[in-house]
């Protein structure tokens, strides 16, 4: 009989730093926290989605770790603490980012053998720094999954908006998987990579929205 994924997402660490970070978020905007909510049920979709395809490749994570919880999570987190100053634009787009890559990584393995950015060769599903077709198509519907999530949350998000949201995202996607390339370099981790995706949707988002 085939196994039955895991319903864990994260460990202990994982959920209390998620928590926190939840409720930081929430104290600052309500609507901050809508968007987060948004993020994590279409991160477990797509984590869940085609669970057994992953676990035959070995990229399945069941459980993950308070480091990845900080990576993803930091700057939206604090793009709501200084949103007061900065407006919600750097918030969105962060979480936009954050999303879109999660989409991208979780349905491009998917989605038939990628390429390397690197040497545009045909690579192993998993390997940093590589897309497939598919999952740069994901990526993009995740950011605007996100936008349209925006609409009724924010003032003045319209259709043009929720574009410019999803061109945010797969933005910050596509700058993950070229940071990937250093990663499989031996420069930076996973985590860093992360950060970087986060921090070009907050920029991006605080200049664009």
């Amino acid at each position: 009989m085939p196994q039955k994924a895991n319903i864990a997402l994260l460990d202990y660490a994982g959920i209390l730093l998620a928590v926190a970070m939840g409720v930081a978020v929430a104290l600052f905007n309500i609507g901050f926290f809508w968007l987060l909510l948004v993020f994590l049920v279409l991160s477990v979709a797509v984590t869940k989605y085609g669970y057994e395809k992953k676990r035959e490749l070995g990229l399945y994570e069941h459980e993950r770790s308070w480091e990845n919880v900080l990576a993803n999570g930091f700057v939206p987190t604090m793009c709501a603490v200084f949103s007061p100053s900065v407006g919600w634009g750097a918030y969105v787009g962060s979480i936009a980012a954050i999303t879109a890559d999660k989409f991208a990584s979780e349905l491009g393995v998917l989605g038939g053998e990628p390429y390397s950015l690197l040497t545009l060769k045909k690579v192993k599903a998993g390997r940093n720094g590589a897309i497939t077709p598919f999952g740069t198509l994901m990526s993009l519907d995740g950011a605007l999954l996100v936008g349209f999530a925006a609409m009724p949350l924010f003032p003045g998000v319209d259709l043009w908006k929720v574009i410019l949201i999803g061109l945010i995202g797969f933005g910050g996607s596509m700058i993950d998987s070229v940071v990937g390339v250093l990663e499989e370099k031996g420069i930076g981790n996973k985590a860093t990579t992360n950060a970087v995706c986060s921090i070009f949707g907050a920029l991006a988002g605080l200049a664009l929205l």
